[in-house]
């Protein structure tokens, strides 16, 4: 069987699991944020915490217990690092240093997973487990949460409440992340995945020699890592390690995870605003996405020139053998066009076409089909861009779901927008600009200035992953990136939630002849093109410097 038909037959695969979750999981979700009741571990938490999860909140409250719980997330995790060198189960190792504890906190915190270190060589049992697998749960649920507020902004009329912050958070950890984690984490175990609290081991060499490598909590981080979209790795080789990834399947199974709770999003958004066909005209549009990107880099990386590619049936060069060209680049395009992070190759060493397709899969917003909740919302941001552009140009109020699109809902959504470009393209330029970042790059020309900019894509974006060869740990870069990180993550939630708020106050607008039918292909052809058009030209020039430039050239 040829790889090509092999990558394809994956796909399929992949494709067909998905769709078969896709329903039972979209309305559980949507019967959990629905729920009238509370589970008895829920009411313990809620009692813990001071919540009352009954009190409905409008968009501002609803902000601040979004801002309040992750600032206490920071602190916390930060200060769990700098005191790593005198807890228990540590490995020894020293407490990590101020620049990047911030960097590694505001990472985590802010579902991004970007890592600045050594994973089997920095972070010992208590920080890995304590620390970085519960920020892998609560930071997803936060994105949940507020993908749900602004699912209730459109459901909802006449009240300005989008429900209570405090109850979506425990509700999507416990009914939804934690049991479908202890799942995939029994799966990932069968594959061969490790998950042990053992300390380090040295151990022989093929070659001769002797190497050191420690246990962990692995599967069990791994199946949130991936299910919340979060991507941070127990090892430094991350998804490539076959502690982490043993073998084809597990491959296979760890992007199901990956792109299971998006996607499904898009049934839950339907069952919550009445018409699960809008929810499908949603869903049509990441899948769009999702086909066209993988599509894509298949051919980039397979059918790339040169002898060395001929000898080797395509770009091995930075790929697993395990996996392969298809297995990697299916992989690869989940973990860009979702906020994950994660990888099982290394993106610098892809064809220049195929890093860049990486690059702009984070930069369309991460929405095809995104991180977990952060996709949904950004793609609902998108489709009011693109009823209010059809309603210019049939010179018709703009209408979504019974809501007018005004000034003050465009406004909303126009910042969510503009805020992810501004922090890449300025912390770019900056880093470019001043000659302490610019020594971290290993590489020059178009390849070393593809290396900074995906480090700020990817961060801005909240994706996590890294081109490989940029020396990151250093102070400048640690703390930009942390910035960006924050700003990338709690910034556009300032205006979903707002936009929401917006929302919810109106009265429904009733259908007429001339309303817009969003639950059609016709609105689903129109999203994409705003996506392609609104987002990816944004970012044209920087890339026409970076990955195009080394493409061509190649």
């Amino acid at each position: 069987m040829s790889p090509e038909i092999s990558g394809a037959l994956q796909f399929l695969a992949l494709a067909g699991s998905l769709a078969l979750a896709y329903r039972p999981l979209g309305d559980w979700m949507a019967r959990v944020y629905s729920s009238d009741t509370h589970w008895r571990p829920e009411k313990w938490i809620y009692k813990v915490i001071g919540a009352h999860p009954e009190a409905e909140m409008r968009w501002p409250a609803y902000l601040r217990g979004v801002l309040a719980f992750s600032a206490v997330g920071v602190l916390f995790l930060y200060a769990l690092q700098r005191l790593q060198g005198v807890l228990p189960g540590s490995l020894g190792f020293r407490s990590i240093d101020p620049d990047q504890a911030f960097n590694t906190a505001a990472s985590f915190v802010s579902n991004t997973n970007w890592q600045s270190y050594y994973g089997e060589q920095a972070m010992g049992h208590v920080v890995q487990t304590g620390g970085l697998a519960v920020q892998n749960f609560v930071s997803a649920a936060v994105g949940m949460a507020v993908a749900v507020a602004l699912v209730r902004g459109f459901a909802r009329s006449r009240t300005g409440e989008l429900g209570n912050f405090w109850a979506d958070l425990v509700r999507g950890t416990v009914r939804i992340l934690l049991p479908v984690s202890v799942a995939g984490a029994l799966v990932l175990v069968a594959c061969g995945a490790i998950q042990n609290f053992s300390g380090i081991h040295e151990v022989g060499q093929f070659m001769g020699g002797t190497q050191e490598w420690n246990g962990g909590a692995v599967a069990s981080q791994e199946a949130i890592k991936e299910l919340g979209t979060n991507g941070g790795g127990y090892f430094n080789a991350n998804s490539a390690h076959p502690f982490e990834n043993p073998n084809p399947f597990s491959n296979l199974f760890e992007i199901f995870l990956i792109l299971l709770i998006p996607f499904a999003m898009t049934r839950t958004f339907g069952k919550m605003v009445g018409s699960v066909r809008q929810g499908y005209a949603i869903l049509g549009a990441m899948v769009t996405l999702w086909i066209g990107f993988t599509g894509l880099m298949m051919w980039t990386e397979f059918h790339h020139g040169g002898p060395a590619f001929d000898i080797a049936g395509g770009a091995m060069e930075g790929k697993e053998t395990r996996f392969g060209i298809a297995g990697s680049s299916i992989f690869a395009v989940a973990t860009t066009l979702t906020s994950t992070g994660a990888v099982n190759s290394f993106h610098s060493s892809y064809t220049g076409l195929g890093g860049g397709i990486t690059m702009l899969g984070m930069q369309l917003g991460e929405i095809a089909p995104g991180g977990v909740g952060s996709g949904l919302y950004g793609m609902l941001v998108m489709a009011v861009i693109a009823v209010f552009l059809a309603g210019l140009m049939v010179g018709r109020t703009p209408e979504y779901l019974g809501r007018k699109i005004g000034t003050r809902e465009i406004k909303f959504a126009a910042c969510y927008i503009l805020i992810t470009p501004a922090l890449v393209l300025s912390f770019t330029a900056a880093a470019l600009a001043l000659p302490t970042p610019a020594d971290s790059m290993t590489n020059s020309g178009a390849h070393g200035f593809s290396e900074i900019l995906y480090a700020y894509t990817s961060a801005s974006n909240n994706n996590g992953s890294a081109f490989a060869g940029l020396n990151a740990d250093t102070q400048w870069f640690n703390s930009t990136l942390g910035i960006a990180m924050l700003l990338g993550r709690f910034l556009p939630m300032v205006f979903v939630l707002a936009l929401a708020g917006s929302l919810a106050r109106q009265s429904p607008v009733p259908e007429t002849a001339g309303t817009l039918r969003t639950e059609k292909p016709l609105f689903t052809g129109l999203l994409v093109g705003t996506i392609m058009i609104v987002a990816g030209l944004t970012y044209f020039p920087a890339l026409a410097l970076g990955p195009l430039a080394e493409g061509l050239a190649s």
